[in-house]
């Protein structure tokens, strides 16, 4: 055997694929395992998590190599093959006719940390309990680095995963990982760290002769003045292509792109590529009136109301410019592993933590209920499997158990979603008919606050069930919305039906009760071991 590969002071085997593939080689078996049985848990009626054991159809070769990229706060309409009529995006297009484009998927929290944190541990937002910037991670949660590193991989980060650290681990009260929620994933090594202050690119500007402040976004508001070459999204793909230079094949790559996130500033001439009167318009306010009070306050709020339609309009166009911009970067990173003759061995997955308001019912930004802050893009490109259109409704919780089947591995006991396998392949199988996320915004109550009341703080939360027909909002304090999309899609019009309602509501409460937390729940402490007991705990039979 070819010996483990030494990276970063640790010694790594091979990939699980790229052993397999070894051995099948050397006359050693069949290749590696591309759908191994996973640990038997009872399906969930009407939710449909898991699919069964079928096995899909043969993959031709193994996936070696594994690119996991985040554009942050990218929504689903933004790039051309959604149907967008203004933006041009060849790369991610490419992406979605070489592999499957999600039509249909969501993030499961806004902001930043609670989004990712769905995204990296599989679970939704009542179970990871990470509701907002700055709540910390329960390091007990399994999480996508770490699946990576159990099948063989160095996960390596470009950028950043917003994870702030258990307090559990801290070291005393002057543990400087206690001050800023920018932490890195555990699991992962770091190839680029972009932390909040943005410490290594303002340094790099600065080399350059740029007059810099100190922190993320004054980094990248001034970037229209200043050549695409020199932006944010162009310093990370440049450290990335200089990384795996250096490396053999079987990498594993995270590129964490902050772009198109505000501020709503593109780089170089990206900033001028779009005329803000070519936009598409944005979907207006309701009536005060008919406004929910969350809704009337983000109008009210500088950091969230988008504006008059001209501010709306160019807003949208430097949006679009990034979006643009950080296309033309991952551009580069699909050039660089097409010449290393990787690319048919490499699995792409493109995704974002959240979306963006863009002017949307008068909001700018990510929060609150409209789907707009939680639609995102979602695309899936294994190069052992053909293009599709996935029009079912898919979720980031989804990925984990995805990715971790696609390595050979079972997915972690505490996964919420469920492997998009079936569906990347074609196969008929029952789905979930509703999309669910979730917001939070205790967090306004503990700025300056050192011991609100917890019964308060725990009316500050929103859940959101979206179908075909129905948006059924449930709010902490009681209240609720529910909009009928079949008489119109746009959220204006809410739905008068008691009975249609009722329904939602009670099809929500059962998705929050068959997604309760359930890490042991299915095993006993028995002689026998009764309970779905992993076979090195099993008692051996007599």
């Amino acid at each position: 055997m070819r010996p483990a590969a030494r990276r970063g002071g640790r010694l790594l085997r091979a990939p699980r694929a790229l052993r397999g593939a070894r051995r099948a080689a050397r006359g050693q078996g069949d290749g590696p395992r591309l759908h191994p049985l996973r640990r038997g848990r009872p399906e969930r009626p009407g939710d449909h998590r898991r699919p069964g054991r079928a096995r899909g159809p043969a993959r031709a070769s193994p996936v070696v190599n594994v690119l996991f990229v985040t554009l942050d706060q990218f929504r689903a309409d933004s790039y051309g093959a959604a149907g967008h009529p203004l933006v041009t995006t060849p790369t991610l297009d490419r992406l979605a006719r070489e592999g499957a484009r999600l039509t249909r998927h969501y993030s499961q929290a806004a902001p930043c940390s609670p989004g990712r944190a769905a995204l990296y541990t599989g679970t939704y937002q009542m179970n990871n309990r990470v509701v907002a910037n700055g709540t910390p991670l329960d390091r007990r949660l399994d999480n996508l680095a770490r699946v990576a590193r159990r099948a063989g991989y160095d996960p390596t980060l470009f950028g950043y995963t917003d994870q702030g650290v258990d307090p559990v681990e801290a070291v005393g009260p002057d543990d400087p990982r206690l001050d800023d929620y920018d932490g890195v994933l555990p699991g992962f090594s770091v190839g680029l760290y972009l932390p909040n202050s943005q410490a290594g690119y303002i340094q790099y500007l600065r080399a350059l002769g740029y007059d810099v402040g100190s922190g993320w976004e004054e980094s990248v508001i001034d970037e229209p003045s200043r050549p695409a070459e020199h932006s944010l999204s162009a310093f990370l793909t440049d450290r990335f292509l200089g990384w795996l230079h250096r490396q053999e094949s079987g990498w594993f790559a995270h590129l964490s792109y902050l772009r198109p996130h505000p501020p709503y500033a593109a780089a170089g001439e990206y900033s001028r590529l779009y005329d803000p009167r070519d936009v598409p318009s944005a979907i207006p306010p309701v009536e005060a009136g008919a406004q929910h009070p969350l809704h009337r306050a983000a109008l009210r709020w500088p950091r969230t109301a988008a504006g008059d339609p001209g501010a709306v309009a160019r807003l949208r166009a430097q949006y679009y410019g990034m979006v643009s911009e950080v296309d033309a970067q991952l551009g580069r990173v699909v050039e660089a592993v097409e010449a290393r003759g990787e690319w048919g061995e490499t699995l792409v997955v493109v995704t974002s933590d959240h979306g963006d308001q863009l002017g949307d019912h008068g909001l700018k930004e990510k929060l609150g209920f409209f789907p707009e802050s939680y639609h995102i893009i979602g695309l899936w490109r294994d190069p052992r499997l053909g293009p599709r259109v996935v029009e079912h409704v898919t979720e980031n919780v989804d990925l984990l158990a995805t990715l971790a089947e696609s390595l050979g591995l079972e997915a972690p006991v505490q996964c919420d979603g469920r492997s998009l396998a079936p569906l990347l392949e074609g196969r008929e199988v029952e789905w979930r008919a509703a999309a669910h996320y979730e917001w939070d915004s205790r967090y306004l109550l503990l700025l300056g606050a050192q011991a609100p009341a917890p019964d308060v703080l725990a009316q500050r939360n929103l859940a959101v069930s979206v179908t075909d027909d129905l948006a059924y909002v449930q709010f902490g304090d009681g209240s609720y919305r529910c909009f009928d999309l079949a008489a119109d899609p746009t959220w204006r019009t809410e739905c008068t039906d008691a009975d249609r309602v009722l329904a939602a509501a009670q099809t929500q409460l059962i998705w929050r009760q068959r997604h309760l937390r359930r890490e042991g729940t299915d095993l006993l402490l028995t002689p026998e071991r009764y309970g779905n007991w992993p076979a090195d705990l099993r008692p051996a039979l007599v």
